[in-house]
């Protein structure tokens, strides 16, 4: 079987290792490789605006949080970035520069969900075919 080659995108961050589902632990765990994307996340208006500095601040914290999960859950990440503000330009970036096999993404719970979350699981599995493991991050 081949190694996993995991791709998270984390449009959140758990509070903790410890609040990770017991599956997205073994999933981390388990896999032979690991890259980590955090897009940017601006709301409608500072998207339209082009005023994405402020996402992007947040979601370089986000993925410094998620390297850190991912250690203590005992796996070593070969990297991570920043994605871009459009979260399927994020996706496209990622899988061409990592070639992962399996995508695990951590969404925001559904009052801090955003437009640009709508349907984006859809679209990222018809548009890469690559198996996806989905988690909700719970709230704080």
């Amino acid at each position: 079987m081949a190694e996993t080659r995991l791709l998270i995108a984390a449009g959140e961050a758990a509070a903790g290792e410890a609040d990770l589902p017991p599956g997205v632990r073994t999933l981390i765990e388990s896999a032979g490789e690991i890259y980590v994307i955090a897009p940017a996340l601006p709301d409608r208006f500072e998207w339209l605006a082009s005023a994405t500095d402020s996402a992007t601040q947040q979601a370089d914290e986000r993925l410094m949080q998620v390297l850190s999960q991912v250690k203590e859950a005992g796996a070593s990440p070969s990297g991570g970035e920043v994605g871009a503000d459009d979260p399927m330009l994020a996706f496209e970036d990622a899988i061409r520069s990592f070639d992962p096999n399996h995508i695990l993404i951590g969404l925001r719970p559904d009052d801090r969900s955003s437009w640009q979350e709508r349907g984006l699981l859809d679209a990222v599995h018809d548009r890469f075919g690559i198996p996806l493991t989905v988690f909700q991050v719970p709230r704080d």
